[in-house]
């Protein structure tokens, strides 16, 4: 029997005595316990602290919201400092402007692996602790708390039951967010043990998107490479496949990769071939999307003048081929060689959003703006970075500010409600619903942003206004069998994704969403078939990612199928 079986049983008779009352508590810190009750001075002293951070952040949401939202994660944190005493680092986010950068603890032997904590109040057989991609990206286990009460200003204790956890290998996202029930957690009582087994695994995985890049290129890169640039005609080919399967390559070693692939293409027999021909190449290249041509161009162009706008152009083919970090290489090239340069603090910033980094994105974009305050689209850009972290106020303000410079900019105004943290007496949503009561649009945006708030009843309640607005509207009616799949409503959540697919029946996630409401309630039958529509749509559509994991679903339901033949 595989230790995961052995959690998931402990789970299940943990869910039992949950119920029942009679639970594991200890109070020696460092000791498992799947109680931990929180009061007196000790509670005083969390309350202080997130009244502290209430004010700080006052700006972006209700000061009793931000309160309550911050006591729920750090009485979730206390329980996990307690149980886990010196095994972990706390990350002291109150030195970093506008959170943890979704990592809560490090272990103290290394600082690589995270540990985020998620806490949540509601009954047993409700609550849903939800993760995003960033924090499963970031972090080695998600550490899932149950708080008993109610959290309020004056609530002198609080019963914390530490729920279970989940290695963030074990996570498959379904979009850019999962949300899982009790159930689904393996026994608390295991975390320690996984946690040191993987301090102690040398192959464990760099989870810290945070930490500082490695500049020491690999030596078989470093070989490889080198033969490469030997003979650029006769072994650059075939040695170029072999660098690029080579795995986890920095920035620097990227950047190198294309030098070597731009040297093999453009190396002209005309070696005075000027400036002027190798960029505009580039530029045509880029305008017919032969985008790996267009940054051979430029990097011959680059060898014969050390220019920020080649680096611009070079920046904007990274970025779009998806290499963002390379695309952030060479924006950051440019403002070194043109610090005024306010398009390439925007473009960087669009690259930075795009790997979740929202707060430098951010910072790019304010100094876009500081350079050229009239650029609506640099407001627009930093409105949707501010409502990933929350500052509703702000992302309101810069989509405001994008209106005045542009009246006319397309979809602005209805995104003013698109903020991370919605809060509905707000301007945007709900004004323009006012304004226009059949906008339908409006409704399934506001529906959205509620849902990201975890109010799957209100995001119902918009996107079956929006259905009935316009009967047709399929992300309406997709998104809100997500939120109903959220609730547990899965009857009701599978006749949303049905209906999805009749109006649109390449709707590859409403087949994989519907095949895992089918999977939730054991018709593995019916999930196979889902999941493996869901793998064909995605490989038509070259969403090779997706397909693998569709077909990976498949596979583990067919051994499930199985097994339970064999134990039948």
């Amino acid at each position: 029997m595989d230790w995961i079986t052995i959690l998931r049983s402990l789970q299940s008779d943990f869910i039992k005595r949950l119920t029942s009352g009679f639970l594991l508590h200890c109070e020696i810190e460092g000791q498992y316990s799947e109680l931990t009750v929180i009061s007196g001075e000790r509670l005083k002293t969390l309350r202080e602290f997130c009244w502290l951070m209430a004010e700080k952040y006052k700006r972006t949401s209700p000061v009793r919201d931000v309160f309550i939202n911050n006591l729920k994660g750090k009485l979730g944190e206390e329980v996990v400092k307690e149980r886990l005493a010196d095994l972990i680092t706390e990350v002291d986010y109150e030195t970093k402007f506008g959170g943890d950068g979704n990592i809560d603890f490090t272990l103290n032997s290394d600082s690589k692996i995270g540990v985020e904590v998620k806490s949540r109040h509601g009954s047993i057989d409700k609550v849903r602790w939800s993760v995003s991609s960033q924090e499963v990206a970031k972090n080695a286990v998600v550490v899932c708390v149950l708080i008993q009460e109610e959290v309020n200003e004056a609530q002198p204790e609080y019963h914390l039951f530490l729920a279970g956890f989940l290695p963030t290998q074990m996570i498959k996202l379904r979009t850019g967010k999962i949300s899982f029930g009790i159930n689904q957690l393996l026994y608390g009582g295991g975390l320690w043990c996984y946690l040191e087994q993987l301090q102690n695994s040398p192959n464990h995985q760099d989870f810290s998107a945070n930490s500082s890049p490695n500049y020491q290129i690999n030596p078989e890169f470093s070989q490889l490479a080198e033969k490469a640039t030997e003979n650029l005609t006769t072994q650059t080919p075939s040695l170029l496949s072999k660098v690029e399967n080579l795995k986890s390559l920095s920035l620097q070693e990227k950047g190198f990769l294309h030098t070597i692939k731009s040297q093999q293409v453009n190396s002209l027999q005309n070696g005075n071939q000027n400036l002027n021909i190798y960029i505009k190449l580039g530029d045509e290249c880029f305008e017919k999307n032969e985008y790996e041509a267009a940054i051979n161009h430029y990097i011959q162009a680059l060898k014969l003048k050390n220019d920020p706008e080649i680096y611009y152009k070079l920046g904007l083919t990274s970025y779009q081929i998806g290499d963002y970090e390379a695309a952030i290489v060479n924006f950051s090239q440019t403002i070194k060689l043109n610090f005024h340069d306010g398009k390439a603090y925007n473009k960087r910033g669009l690259a930075r959003y795009q790997l979740g980094n929202y707060q430098e994105a951010i910072a790019d974009y304010t100094q876009a703006i500081r350079i050229n305050p009239n650029v609506a689209v640099a407001y627009k850009n930093r409105a949707e970075a501010r409502s990933h972290i929350g500052d509703n106020q702000g992302a309101i303000e810069d989509y405001t500010q994008a209106i005045k410079i542009n009246p006319h900019y397309a979809d602005a105004y209805k995104n003013q409600g698109i903020a991370r943290y919605f809060i509905e007496y707000h301007q945007g949503f709900s004004q323009a619903i006012k304004v226009n009561p059949q906008d339908a649009v409006a409704y399934k945006n506001r529906g959205d942003a509620r849902a990201d708030l975890e109010d799957y009843q209100g995001a119902i309640a918009d996107y079956t206004q929006a259905i009935q607005i316009k009967s047709n509207y399929v992300d309406a009616y997709y998104n809100r069998g997500n939120a109903r799949y959220d609730l547990g409503d899965y009857e009701s959540a599978i006749e949303d994704y049905t209906q999805t697919i009749k109006i649109n029946p390449n709707y590859a996630h409403a087949y994989y969403n519907r095949g895992n409401v089918y999977s939730e309630l054991g018709d593995k039958q019916l999930a196979i078939a889902d999941f493996r529509k869901a793998a064909d749509i995605y490989r038509r559509e070259g969403k090779l990612e997706a397909l693998k994991d569709a077909r990976e679903r498949v596979s583990d339901l067919e051994i499930a199928e199985s097994l339970d033949i064999l134990n039948f």
